[in-house]
């Protein structure tokens, strides 16, 4: 079943998260409208704003300490390609504060992921049964969102995450 009338921002999707909140991306890069002048800074500075309680991180700090807080697990995994993607390295310079928030994350290098079912889309995943699809143009703009339900592509999703988090390394132990 999806759900297409309207998708939730992810305050309403995390807040209504009772036991687990996963992420699975799976791109090389993003054309995020809010984080080009970040991206941008970074690459001609290599300075990445790491600052959890700026008006850039807060709303997303704040809303992952309050889901943690209640004992909700909140993971990421991100399957790159190596070398890592300008994009990938700079997401991977902010991942500290994720790290910081509560957030658990790691990364697959996209060569250990060739024997992994994987959706076609990056996803979020909510207590094992509520998707938000997260669809992309080809230049990497976000193409808008998508809810379902199906227990499908629920459980493809599980399972997809499964496997991508027992062989992915920890944000510590990465080195890009």
């Amino acid at each position: 079943m999806t759900l297409n009338d309207a998708v939730p921002g992810f305050d309403v999707l995390l807040d209504g998260a009772r036991h687990s909140a996963f992420h699975l991306e799976m791109r090389d890069g993003y054309g995020v409208a809010a984080e080009s002048a970040g991206f941008a800074r970074w690459l001609a500075t290599g300075v990445r704003n790491t600052d959890p309680d700026s008006e850039y991180w807060a709303f997303w700090t704040g809303l992952v300490r309050r889901t943690v807080a209640r004992g909700v697990s909140v993971r990421r995994a991100r399957i790159v390609s190596e070398p890592l993607s300008d994009y990938a390295k700079y997401s991977h310079a902010g991942a500290v504060v994720n790290v910081a928030a509560g957030e658990e994350v790691r990364y697959l290098p996209r060569r250990h992921a060739s024997d992994i079912a994987l959706p076609g889309n990056d996803f979020w995943l909510i207590d094992g049964r509520l998707i938000r699809w997260n669809h992309f143009a080809g230049n990497g703009t976000s193409a808008g969102g998508e809810m379902s339900e199906d227990p499908a592509a629920a459980a493809l999703c599980a399972s997809a995450f499964a496997a991508v988090w027992e062989r992915a390394v920890p944000y510590e132990d990465y080195k890009p």
